[in-house]
């Protein structure tokens, strides 16, 4: 059973290293040449130390046999030998240094390419994941670990099997010099490294595990970071007088973080030191045995010399090798991190329908019903409504009861569990979902306020046609934010936001007004979404906009969302959900004269002005 175990454990282990092969596929691809460069200075790199070694052991001859011979012939001729062997030797040390220098600009230069690639490809796996995934905490533990120090880790298992390659040349070269002096010297050589591989081998897996199941103190963390220093939570953060509370959750966080890191770090380098000793002791062993062969005549002093810098280097050699071994695994061990995100099963779209069979049929919902995963009340229950082209939906209820999620679906940001949406009387899962999405023109209630330029954040809106100032323009007097636009400095270009050099702050109505315009960016969309679009201007500037939206949207159909009511009364058809289900449906006076639950919210608004 134990054997059994070790066996599994073993495989665990090995299977870890299946990444190698991919990490060094993605620095080839990256950068063929620079790959080639460093595999070819390793190599050099790598043969060397031991004909420096061997060179030196040349040199000591040499000068003991021009010692030997002076009483015999002429000096200067016997002094050129040893000349000769240490004008070669600074030949190869000044190769030996100068391939040293360019592993580390090849590394450097590697290092930034990588990091940008892997980041890219972090980036465009990001791309394809559904909403889904981002609104699950496990993912973003998991993004998170595929980000830190992924972008490092690719680069430093190719360094370390080219270290561990340039390693393994230098202890056959050295194993051939050692071994004419003893064999049992190469079997201790290799015997005293083998512990503290062990030993870092196991503290690498113990690191490993604490990095990634602190995945959601570093988000804490790095949120702590957000909160206290951007410009959009500062005000807040201020006026209630949170920096000190805040502060002191970072704080903990750390300290606790903090405490872990010395815990395994103190026992790392303990174990490390206690174990190192025993190569020590190795070495030492043979160097007296080295010596006491060279007291006996047995070896000559050039070497003695060679054979306690091999054994010596020998020893860092092998050690190196091993540690390489070691980091090759924590790498390895890291970059399934990075890999188990990038292969994240994504469910591709399989529609692709571009033209529905009945253009005036508009959007059916019929017995949809929704639950957001890991929950186990329904968000949406038995939803069926019909909106014909050019009519105009309110979708009225409280908070939480399920008016975004019904846009989410219509937009296939999310598949319904069970009933159909049809637009021109085509399954929305039949559509093919670009050519879907560039029919809808949509502003979320947190829509981005983004750090760009004014006509940018509009034309964002159509990306396909995002630098067509005409458009930004016509875009901006359908949303009814031209004339503020005009007063701003440099009018469509002026850049908006604090993060960067002359950027404007506009008021909370003015970016709403902003993100209007962008929905009407989409000339060709029959479909707008309005998820609260006026939800900061005031009542009047909100009067105007409807009446004018009204104007505008003629032969789109809309999906409004509001709580205020003078709005939802322009609507041709209102919608009222509660707790994920359609109560009533009508116009404002049909509903009004019903007195049901439509009638009861809006009396208790209007109250509120009176």
């Amino acid at each position: 059973m134990k054997s059994k175990k070790r066996r599994n454990t073993l495989r665990q282990s090995l299977a870890v290293f299946r990444y190698s092969g991919r990490a060094i596929n993605l620095v080839w691809t990256t950068s063929r040449t620079m790959t080639i460069i460093l595999a070819t200075l390793t190599l050099v790199a790598g043969l060397l130390p031991a004909a420096i070694a061997y060179i030196g052991k040349l040199i000591v001859d040499a000068v003991v046999a021009s010692s030997q011979g002076k009483a015999g012939g002429d000096s200067f001729v016997n002094i050129y030998p040893p000349l000769f062997y240490v004008g070669l030797e600074a030949i190869a040390v000044a190769l030996l240094a100068a391939s040293q220098r360019g592993l580390t600009i090849s590394q450097s230069l590697l290092r930034v390419l990588l990091g940008q690639r892997v980041n890219v490809l972090i980036l465009e796996k990001a791309l394809t994941l559904d909403l889904a995934h981002f609104e699950n905490s496990e993912f973003y533990d998991k993004i998170t670990n595929a980000r830190r120090e992924a972008s490092i880790r690719p680069l430093s298992l190719v360094n370390r099997t080219f270290g561990l390659v340039q390693n393994a040349l230098s202890l056959v070269t050295y194993g051939v010099l050692l071994v004419k002096f003893s064999l049992w010297a190469v079997v201790a050589l290799i015997v005293a490294a083998m512990p503290a591989f062990i030993a870092e081998t196991r503290f690498a897996g113990e690191a490993f595990r604490l990095f990634s199941w602190r995945a959601p103190e570093t988000r804490q963390q790095q949120y702590i970071e957000n909160l206290l220093g951007r410009e959009d939570y500062v005000t807040e953060i201020k006026l209630y007088q949170l920096g000190e509370m805040l502060l002191g959750r970072y704080h903990n966080v750390f300290n606790q973080l903090y405490g872990e890191d010395r815990d395994l770090t103190v026992r790392r380098g303990l174990w490390g030191y206690l174990l190192g000793l025993v190569s020590t002791a190795a070495f030492y062993v043979a160097y007296a045995w080295i010596v006491i062969e060279t007291v006996f005549g047995k070896i000559s002093l050039g070497d003695m010399t060679m054979y306690l810098t091999v054994f010596r280097q020998g020893q860092s050699t092998f050690a190196s090798a091993l540690t390489s071994i070691g980091g090759m695994y924590e790498d390895n061990l890291y970059l399934s991190n990075l890999y188990e995100f990038l292969e994240e099963k994504v469910i591709q779209p399989w529609g692709n329908v571009t033209r529905g069979s009945k253009p005036q049929d508009g959007i059916r919902f019929e017995n949809v019903s929704f639950t957001y995963p890991g929950s186990s009340k329904p968000a949406l229950r038995n939803i069926s409504l019909h909106l014909k082209p050019g009519q105009k939906l309110a979708i009225v209820g409280e908070n939480g009861s399920g008016k975004t999620t019904l846009i989410k679906l219509l937009t296939r940001l999310y598949t319904p569990d069970s009933g159909r949406i049809f637009l021109d009387g085509v399954d929305l899962q039949e559509w093919n979902v670009d050519a879907l999405r560039r029919r809808i023109g949509v502003i979320f209630q947190n829509f981005v306020r983004y750090q760009f330029t004014v006509g940018e954040n509009i034309g964002v809106g159509d990306v396909e046609n995002l630098d067509d100032s005409k458009r930004w323009q016509v875009a901006a007097q359908k949303g009814m934010a031209q004339q503020f636009i005009e007063r701003l400095p440099q009018s469509f270009g002026t850049q908006l936001g604090r993060w960067f050099k002359g950027g404007q702050e506009l008021s909370g109505g003015q970016w709403q007004k902003i993100a209007l315009a962008r929905a009407f960016m989409r000339t060709q969309a029959d479909i707008l979404v309005l998820d609260e679009p006026t939800s900061a201007i005031d009542a009047q500037a909100e009067y105007e906009i409807f009446n004018h939206f009204r104007a505008v949207t003629q032969n789109q159909m809309v999906f409004l969302i509001s709580h205020r009511f003078s709005t939802v009364r322009m609507a041709d058809k209102i919608l009222v959900i509660d707790n994920g289900e359609v109560v009533e449906q009508g116009t404002h006076e049909e509903l009004l004269a019903d007195g049901g639950h439509y009638a009861r919210l809006f009396l208790l608004q209007a109250a509120g002005y009176q």
